[in-house]
């Protein structure tokens, strides 16, 4: 695998070539399409948080460049999130259906997939402008691409080791911050939102330092996965739960409207629970002892 930064090579030259490897997936995929349009969007949003988690990671080196790079291509990952965040739905609907309660609420559940499947449809007809997104969403890789060229990361071993405690510890207390804040008695899906990016960034920051110590990093990163799926989960369902209240219509006044919503109520439950459980083991070590771990990693992998 490309995404990585390996401690016996030179900082500058590995960032740029796991940058350039996931920008330059990420416009073969739009551009080839070999499982159409709207999976190659979804393979390309992949690939663009990977490059934005990697800055995230060199920011106290390259804070300009990396607030730069995040506009840019969160803009335009934005800009291709439409029928994505529908088809979300489906695949939410499909969990659902998974821990039916009995054969009434499952059949209740299959005929709302099926709502939800043609609601997706119409908004993938209606989205007339996807193909000019996409070219667009090529272009801003390739201009990713140039502006990645002018960018210096240029660092000796212990300035290295230097910047990534900072930009370990920085994120790590962000996710502490944000999984406090889904404590709260009435946290809102916003602070959910937050834990999974930072949670994203903590997987992904383990993919990239990995070599450092491979087996307990791929072991935390797995963690990390599974946690940021069970927050995805709970934010699909929150996000289902608001179309079904905005758009009652899709059901025709059928009582699968009230099933979906006490399945809704039931499992989200249980993905909170699950999620902050799972979170406060991910994040059980101090932000500074944490970060300064990952420092000593990388001296004695890099010596």
């Amino acid at each position: 695998m490309s995404y990585r930064v390996r401690p016996d090579r030179a900082l500058d030259g590995e960032v740029h070539k796991a940058a350039a490897h996931q920008l330059g997936k990420a416009m073969a995929v739009l551009t080839d399409r070999p499982q159409g349009l709207h999976e190659a969007v979804h393979a390309a949003r992949k690939n663009i948080k990977r490059v934005r988690a990697l800055y995230r990671l060199m920011a106290p080196i390259a804070r300009e460049f990396q607030q730069q790079e995040n506009d840019r291509l969160g803009d335009m990952a934005r800009s291709l999130s439409g029928v994505r965040d529908a088809t979300a739905l489906i695949e939410a609907g499909h969990d659902l259906q998974t821990t039916a309660k009995s054969e009434d609420e499952l059949q209740a559940l299959t005929r709302v997939t099926d709502v939800l499947t043609s609601r997706r449809d119409r908004l993938a007809e209606a989205e007339t402008d996807l193909e000019a997104k996409a070219r667009l969403a090529i272009t801003t890789c390739s201009e990713a691409l140039e502006a990645l060229k002018d960018a210096s990361f240029e660092g000796g071993r212990r300035d290295t080791a230097r910047l990534f405690q900072k930009g370990w510890r920085k994120n790590v207390r962000k996710a502490m911050q944000a999984l406090s804040e889904c404590h709260a008695e009435v946290a809102h899906a916003e602070c959910f939102h937050d834990l999974r990016k930072r949670s994203q960034d903590y997987w992904m920051h383990h993919m990239l330092l990995r070599e450092v110590w491979p087996a307990a990093m791929h072991a935390k990163q797995l963690e990390a996965k599974i946690l940021v799926d069970v927050l995805g989960r709970y934010l699909d369902m929150s996000i289902l739960s608001d179309v079904a209240d905005r758009e009652p219509h899709l059901f025709n006044g059928s009582d699968d409207h009230a099933r979906l919503l006490e399945a809704i109520i039931s499992r989200q439950q249980m993905a909170r629970e699950e999620a902050l459980n799972r979170a406060r083991w991910v994040f059980a070590d101090k932000p500074e002892r944490e970060a300064r771990t990952i420092k000593r990693l990388w001296l004695e992998a890099a010596d």
